[in-house]
């Protein structure tokens, strides 16, 4: 399969997203090469990183949309399923992947995951365990990384 199928359908998507952008966010290929985007996405209201303004990479792979993009925050954020180096933990990534998502509906996922975390599964342990048991503690911690590194 060579890469005119992805090169495609990126372009659809770009078009369809600057018709429809998802809301806080926006996205976009890197310097006009469409397998390289980035996004950023404010911190959504009601929860820690309200406020915010988060950078993430996206890396399309040759055949996409049959295989997932790469994503990672390049914003440091303290959250149960994004890991240290910014990879997201969401199973439309792994076992739940379709060629029907689109960009638009990845961002979603992830824009959703911020506002309700999946401890069950954690990329970060030891997070996940303090949203359970002192999630308190959990959402000021999340506040002040977004405070540092965020805004």
């Amino acid at each position: 399969m060579d890469t005119s199928t992805a090169l495609r359908r990126l372009h659809k998507e770009l078009t369809d997203i600057n018709n429809d952008p998802p809301p806080m966010c926006s996205t976009g290929p890197v310097d006009d090469y469409m397998f390289t985007w980035k996004w950023t996405i404010r911190g959504p209201a009601d929860n820690p990183y309200k406020g915010g303004v988060f950078c993430l990479n996206i890396q399309f792979p040759p055949h996409y949309p049959f295989m997932p993009q790469q994503i990672y925050f390049t914003t440091p954020i303290c959250h149960p399923n994004i890991n240290q180096r910014g990879y997201i933990c969401l199973d439309i990534f792994r076992s739940q992947w379709s060629p029907i998502m689109t960009v638009s509906k990845v961002l979603l996922s992830i824009s959703s995951m911020l506002c309700d975390p999946n401890s069950n599964d954690a990329f970060v342990p030891s997070i996940a365990r303090m949203y359970l048991k002192d999630k308190d503690t959990c959402v000021s911690m999340a506040r002040s990384w977004t405070k540092k590194y965020a805004m």
